[in-house]
């Protein structure tokens, strides 16, 4: 038998470089050259002699592999991959369809290595983020004047998108490095200003430098977003009741949020923007609103935001159960009984109320069931005849509690 233990695991992930078999360990070298089938798209396949390997490519969308690899199983298997491959990269995917036990990895120098190596860019100082699968909104939260990103790119036309939504963000002064197969003979760099980038021959694989620079709007990391960053027809979770509303929502990392009511999705929305870990589903009886709450994600970097049509509770029955429930509209002593019927013990209630009639059903949960109940009462500045005096807005009433 081989001295590489391919029996146990049978499958290899290897982490190629641009410059191909140059970049590989001898031991990694060993592992492909007793490999007996290689599988990989077509551009890694070309970075590796032809051999006694069966060669495989990748098919896409990339998903559509996966019953290909499994045939394979029992035989000596290696998958290429980019660099390394769990940042940003085939690895993780690869992890989660293939039992533990049945591969191993062997990656190789990531691309944010090697473009914070071109840059002079201390890597945890700066942005590393993969957009060659996802919308380029999911930078938005992050742009601010002095932030340094390196960004992964699908293509040349993902670069000049790229650029060109910087520029209508007001973000146009923003230097843009343009760097093509780094670390390979094919290297290539290229430098401008987003408003200036005109370049029309980007070759992929490509990635950016993007050192931020302009006038644009920045959101801020506090709780409380503005409203202004939000599109909405005055259904909307004001400011400062928002950032207590997050605040008693207390996100954790991995947590599921339902947001009822979701009327603007601003509650939904900036919890999913306090971590990449959490997700949510708001639910919005309007479909108007649905749809707008549905733009607000996107527009917003939040696309992963679960927007469902429809009225609470009918639409609840089926979901994925929540940690944390907030109940900004719709409520009701109906869909109360049905929360406390069908959720897990320790799910976490928030619920906002403006009307006498929504106040009166807090209240009397709240001595059912107890937990804490704030009344919130805010006013700002107004004129008041040649001077100022102050204009209240309707006091909102907020329960939380522990199931």
């Amino acid at each position: 038998m081989s001295d590489i233990p391919f029996e146990k695991p049978w499958l290899t992930v290897i982490g190629l470089g641009e410059d191909g078999l140059d970049g590989l360990s001898p031991a990694t070298r060993q592992v492909l050259d007793k490999a007996e089938v290689i599988m990989a798209p077509p551009r890694h396949l070309s970075l590796v002699p032809e051999g006694h390997q069966d060669r495989i490519e990748w098919p896409v969308p990339y998903a559509d592999g996966f019953a290909k690899l499994l045939d394979l199983r029992g035989r000596q298997v290696v998958v290429l991959a980019s660099g390394d491959p769990f940042w940003f990269g085939a690895g993780s995917v690869i992890a989660r369809n293939i039992a533990p036990g049945e591969w191993t990895a062997r990656p190789g120098p990531s691309t944010f290595s090697l473009a914070a190596a071109e840059l002079a860019w201390p890597l945890e100082q700066t942005l590393t983020i993969g957009l060659h699968a996802a919308p380029l909104t999911r930078l938005r939260p992050h742009l601010a004047p002095g932030l340094r990103a390196i960004v992964l790119l699908r293509d040349g036309d993902a670069v000049l998108a790229l650029a060109d939504w910087l520029t209508a963000l007001g973000f146009g002064e923003s230097l843009v490095e343009v760097m093509e197969a780094l670390g390979g003979p094919r290297q290539h760099l290229l430098s401008s200003k987003a408003s200036e980038l005109r370049f029309d021959d980007i070759q992929h694989p490509v990635c950016v430098g993007i050192d931020v620079a302009g006038s644009g709007l920045t959101i801020p990391k506090a709780s409380g977003k503005p409203d202004a960053i939000f599109e909405t027809d005055g259904q909307i979770t004001k400011r400062p009741v928002r950032a207590l509303t997050l605040s008693a929502l207390a996100p954790q990392h991995g947590e599921h949020l339902w947001d009822i009511g979701g009327g603007t999705g601003s509650i939904g929305i900036e919890w999913l923007i306090s971590h990449p870990s959490l997700t949510a589903t708001t639910i919005e009886p309007r479909a108007d609103r649905a749809e707008r709450i549905r733009r607000n994600a996107d527009d917003l970097g939040q696309d992963r935001l679960h927007v469902i049509h429809g009225k609470a509770p009918t639409v609840l029955e089926g979901l994925d159960a929540p940690d944390v429930v907030f109940i900004g509209g719709g409520l009701s002593d109906g869909l109360l009984v049905w929360l406390n019927e069908n959720l897990a013990t320790g799910t976490r209630l928030v619920a906002n109320a403006v009307t006498l009639e929504s106040e009166a059903v807090l209240a009397q949960w709240h001595e059912k069931l107890g937990g804490g109940l704030l009344r919130i009462e805010l006013a700002q500045s107004a004129p008041l005849g040649p001077r100022r005096g102050w204009k209240s807005t309707y006091p909102v009433v907020q329960w939380s509690v522990t199931l």
